[in-house]
């Protein structure tokens, strides 16, 4: 008798046959039947389609102001797969912490070549917003390190715990 097929990435995306997960791994998705944290995978598409409205409106700012984008290689995270809510928050964490320092540095350039335009722009617009994010994923990990969450990729009863309980994961009404 063969062996079943594994489960079927819930995805539109072609999957790369070099960054297939290994046998007895599995690649963490909040919204597998088998994981089903679904208030921490809807939290999680709603601060990527915020980043990506961000994204969109400093662009759009650059553009109005007579300025270029000019595209640049972004590296990638060190972490292949994340396998629970912990590893999610403390990558998405640093990640946010680096954009908000890039931010950072653009609100003093501005501030030093005398445009207060863009400072207050960025300082009001992207840069207090991320500030917050930060707060509260900070808040997250704490909340999920004292539940037991580890980072060993195991899944635990906190992480249910988080998703059904965590104030900052309710759904915006």
């Amino acid at each position: 008798m063969a062996q079943p097929k594994g489960k079927r990435l819930k995805t539109c995306l072609p999957t790369c046959t070099f960054h297939q997960p290994l046998s007895g791994k599995q690649m963490e998705i909040f919204e597998q039947d088998d994981v089903a944290l679904p208030r921490v995978a809807a939290y999680f598409r709603k601060i990527t389609q915020e980043e990506e409205k961000n994204a969109q409106t400093l662009l759009d700012y650059q553009t109005e102001r007579g300025g270029h984008y000019c595209p640049k290689n972004i590296q990638k995270p060190r972490c292949e797969s994340v396998r629970n809510i912990l590893q999610a928050l403390e990558l998405t964490c640093h990640q946010w912490k680096t954009a908000a320092s890039f931010l950072e540095e653009l609100y003093a350039l501005s501030k030093s070549l005398a445009d207060p335009h863009t400072a207050s722009f960025v300082k009001k617009r992207l840069l207090v917003p991320k500030i917050e994010r930060i707060k509260v994923a900070g808040d997250l990990i704490t909340n999920a390190n004292r539940l037991g969450c580890s980072d060993d990729g195991e899944m635990s009863f906190g992480e249910y715990l988080i998703d059904r309980l965590q104030e900052e994961l309710k759904p915006s009404a």
